[in-house]
């Protein structure tokens, strides 16, 4: 199968790296798809990628039904329902649907929206992109892990997605075990992303002593859940991260600790939540991220 029509939901910081790569190979086979406010900022300033400035085709649910092979969501978790509804007129038996959210819960979410389409498992590590009112800034552009559940044996819609992002210059990882590789993400993201949000910790900060502790055992407590789940997460996994976020770009910021600093509403549900949820249902003891909780509720509310 050949994947022509593609377009991404979510121009956030990773919506902005990965839609230029792909306007910048596919031009206008590739669009953005945004209604009101947001399509009309996009066509009137355009998005800006490391101060320069590109300019897809913005199409929107109200006004177009082109159908799509591919959509890409790269929305927040707390903006997926509406994304849901907004991708629905482009969506054909035929649509492939990747989306690259934080947690755990996203994929089962669009599956239940769209029961007779192919929706991947997917996720990004490594992007050091960081979003203000100028543009987005970005050094490394990352790695794309997708695929279905299970990729002992790599399905053909698998590796047509896989060749369609590696042709704009992206790197892409089929995992074997997507389910394994989605917790191993979340972990970090557990970890990582809500004690640097506490903190106000960019990358070179969160190696400090108090920091690595608070984020070791918020991982660990994943890696419980993950034991409960018959989940192959380690804390070998969790110290693997800790040893790679020493060579994360200084000066970066984590998403959740952007979205603190301008005042945005935070994935805390998705992170500290759902690991308080699982918890209560596997009767695994949370008291990390317990704390880390309601510490970031108390921002969020605060502002």
């Amino acid at each position: 199968m050949e994947i022509k029509k593609s377009a991404i939901i979510g121009l956030g910081a990773i919506g902005a790296v990965y839609g230029s790569a792909l306007f910048r190979r596919y031009g206008k086979d590739f669009s953005v798809i945004a209604d009101g406010k947001r399509a009309q900022k996009i066509k009137t300033d355009g998005v800006r990628l490391n101060g320069e400035r590109f300019d897809p085709e913005v199409i929107s649910p109200d006004k177009t039904t082109l159908p799509l092979d591919l959509i890409i969501l790269c929305v927040k978790n707390y903006s997926l329902a509406q994304a849901i509804e907004d991708i629905r007129p482009f969506v054909t038996d035929k649509t492939l649907i990747l989306p690259l959210l934080n947690g755990v819960t996203a994929s089962e979410e669009l599956q239940k929206a769209f029961p007779d389409n192919q929706v991947f498992y997917g996720l990004c590590v490594y992007v050091d992109a960081v979003r203000s009112d100028s543009g987005v800034i970005n050094q490394s552009l990352g790695i794309i892990r997708f695929g279905n559940l299970d990729n002992t044996k790599v399905a053909p819609e698998v590796q047509a997605v896989q060749t369609y992002l590696e042709k704009a210059g992206l790197v892409v990882e089929v995992c074997p075990d997507m389910q394994l590789a989605l917790w191993n993400k979340w972990m970090l993201n557990v970890g990582c992303n809500q004690v640097s949000a506490v903190s106000a910790a960019p990358y070179a900060k969160m190696t400090i002593e108090p920091n690595m502790v608070l984020l070791h055992e918020a991982m660990l407590e994943v890696v419980a859940l993950a034991k409960a789940s018959g989940i192959a997460l380690s804390e070998a996994d969790a110290l693997l991260y800790e040893e790679r976020l020493r060579t994360f770009s200084p000066d970066g910021k984590t998403s959740m600790l952007q979205d603190v600093e301008a005042k945005r509403k935070t994935e805390v549900e998705y992170f500290s939540g759902t690991v308080i949820r699982l918890g209560k249902k596997f009767k695994v003891p949370t008291p990390v991220n317990h704390v880390l909780y309601y510490l970031l509720k108390a921002k969020e509310q605060m502002y």
